[in-house]
């Protein structure tokens, strides 16, 4: 597969790799880690079911447990790269890099609605793009809906640029260090 994507020529700076524990705004503590199978799969369809359907956004995530559950296998296999954000026992986000190439992965985020602007979805990129990285990953890219004001800023805000804003989706790269 040939990646036409451009990228910046400078690598953004070092990300924290999991676990990490952060205080949200609202003053919970949230854990970074690694997305564990068998401790997390339960946690990570019902937060997928509990997701508002007006915050879905490019079909994702799916509805109903079983796009939900297909969709997971999809995106939680082997030769993916994912982390959760817990609180409490639950897990209230989620952040994956799915492989696209030689190096290279197409990034999504979710964070649950009750836990948005608190954050979260900053630790949660950032500690993704760590364990990518540890895990080889040297270019990511994503696409969001153009109107996402929120989420290009957290984009920004961690270092991507805007590769292509031509499109109704705008998409986004990042070079991580090598």
């Amino acid at each position: 597969m040939t990646d036409d994507k451009a990228y910046p020529d400078e690598p953004a700076s070092p990300f924290p790799e999991p676990p990490t524990t952060i205080e949200d705004r609202e003053g919970r503590p949230i854990t970074v880690r690694r997305y564990d199978e068998t401790l997390d799969r339960d946690a990570l369809e019902a937060m997928y079911d509990a997701f508002d359907p007006a915050d879905r956004a490019q079909g994702i995530p799916p509805t109903g447990e079983k796009r939900i559950a297909d969709w997971l296998d999809t995106i939680t296999g082997e030769e993916t790269v994912n982390v959760v954000a817990n609180h409490d026992d639950a897990v209230v986000g989620h952040a994956t890099l799915v492989p696209d190439g030689e190096k290279t992965a197409e990034l999504a985020i979710f964070v649950l609605q009750d836990y948005q602007g608190a954050g979260i979805g900053t630790g949660l990129l950032e500690t993704l793009l760590g364990a990518g990285k540890e895990a080889g990953i040297e270019r990511v890219w994503l696409t969001v809906e153009r109107w996402n004001d929120p989420a290009i800023s957290l984009y920004e805000k961690v270092g991507f640029v805007a590769s292509d804003t031509e499109s109704f989706e705008h998409e986004m790269t990042i070079r991580l260090q090598g």
